[in-house]
């Protein structure tokens, strides 16, 4: 993926001196690493679609667009957990994105130093904290928060938009999303300081010695020079959080349908396999469960794909 807040990669640095043995030794031994990652990716790729091979040939694009689970009629589909793990990361991106942007800005320019550095250091311990920590957090103190409080007001006062309607339970795909969100806020938000601190002083000093305002230097210098950055910072994100796994089994409520409301019970692609998998039966069971992991894969890389064009498309713009 592109570096955030960068256009992209020269194709070739200068290279210098090129004769001696020691160059050779560096550039072969680097070589060989790059190769190595790219054939580790391709290894695991190549593992999941022969192992999954039996699920497919079984099930063909039903798999993919079913959505029935039941081992003991031997039917196995994939769209409910699909369906779950996009929803899930939705809702996290949609929650992260506006407070991780604002909170970006408020460090990287607004702050005193003093302010800036232990709230920065304390949002980037967010990261080192483990996942089934979170999760055990969100079973004990923020599922039934949701479900005494504030699932319930969202009841009362959206309830007729459909996907706020129906029972609140606390545990479920709402849980599951807020927990996400926190999970991936200092990601972007360690990125996108980055990126804005990087804007050059002269993009703030001329807009002051034009007498804007802090709002409009943040607005009309700061956040279009580093626009960029701030995309690749919020697609990192959702990187994270459709691959989650602990915190995520644990507050969702792993139902088995596709969710059609704000607070039902849902399941991931991740936590449909950990919760699976020991007990899954050899043959068709599990060469479905590691289908499953296939398309976890697949959409993950997609998402890469589509941030690098979006990136692209954002730098050239701004670049105008």
């Amino acid at each position: 993926m592109t570096i955030p807040g960068a256009p992209g990669l020269p194709t070739r640095r200068f290279t210098g001196r090129s004769g001696s043995s020691a160059d050779r030794l560096f550039r072969t031994s680097t070589g060989i690493a790059a190769v190595t990652m790219a054939g580790l990716i391709l290894a695991i790729g190549l593992m999941l679609l022969v192992n999954s091979g039996e699920a497919f040939r079984q099930f063909g694009v039903g798999f993919v667009t079913g959505t029935t689970w039941d081992p003991v009629a031997g039917i196995y589909d994939a769209l409910p957990y699909i369906v779950g793990t996009l929803l899930s990361s939705a809702i996290a991106l949609a929650i992260a994105a506006p407070i991780g942007l604002l909170t970006a800005i408020f460090l990287a320019e607004l702050a005193p130093r003093r302010v800036a550095l232990p709230l920065t250091f304390l949002i980037e311990l967010l990261a080192a904290i483990p996942s089934v920590v979170f999760g055990l957090w969100g079973v004990f103190v923020l599922s039934p928060f949701l479900g005494a409080t504030l699932e319930p007001f969202l009841i009362r006062t959206l309830g007729w938009i459909p996907i706020f309607a129906g029972p609140s339970y606390g545990i479920g795909l709402f849980s599951a999303g807020i927990i996400l969100a926190i999970m991936i806020l200092p990601t972007i938000v360690a990125i996108a300081r980055e990126v804005i601190s990087s804007v050059p002083d002269s993009q703030r000093e001329a807009m002051a010695a034009l007498g804007a305002t802090r709002w409009e230097i943040v607005r009309r210098a700061v956040l279009p020079f580093a626009r960029s950055g701030i995309v690749g910072a919020i697609i990192l994100g959702l990187g994270r959080a459709l691959g989650e796994t602990m915190a995520v089994t644990m507050v969702i409520g792993n139902g088995q349908n596709i969710p059609t409301r704000l607070f039902d019970q849902a399941q991931t692609i991740a936590s449909k396999i950990a919760t699976t998998f020991n007990e899954a039966s050899i043959g068709l069971q599990t060469s479905s469960l590691i289908a499953l992991g296939l398309m976890l894969l697949v959409i993950t890389i997609s998402l890469n794909v589509v941030a690098r064009l979006l990136v692209r498309r954002v730098a050239t713009e701004g670049g105008r």
